[in-house]
């Protein structure tokens, strides 16, 4: 489960063949023990929670770097390592 990117105490993974279980392209994002999984496409979480503030920044985070997500997420369905993305700045 590569990490692709940490921001604010924030870390944004992407697991391999992860496409099993909720089908659809979405990272994993941690932060201080919570876990939640969000989808690419609009910010939905599919599993999990984050808090508000921490929410924000992944939607934001995602906006800019969507394109980038998506590459990544074919990458990694594959099992071939996603690239690393910038940081929320």
């Amino acid at each position: 489960m590569p990490t692709i990117s940490m921001f604010y105490g924030i870390l944004v993974l992407m697991y391999f063949r992860d496409n099993r279980r909720h089908h659809l392209p979405h990272i994993h994002v941690r932060y201080q023990g919570q876990e939640a999984a969000v989808l690419i496409e609009d910010g939905t979480i599919l599993d999990g929670a984050l808090p508000p503030k921490q929410l924000k920044m992944v939607h934001a985070w995602i906006e800019i770097h969507k394109e980038e997500l998506f590459v990544d997420w074919e990458l990694a369905i594959n099992g071939d390592e996603p690239f690393r993305i910038a940081p929320l700045q």
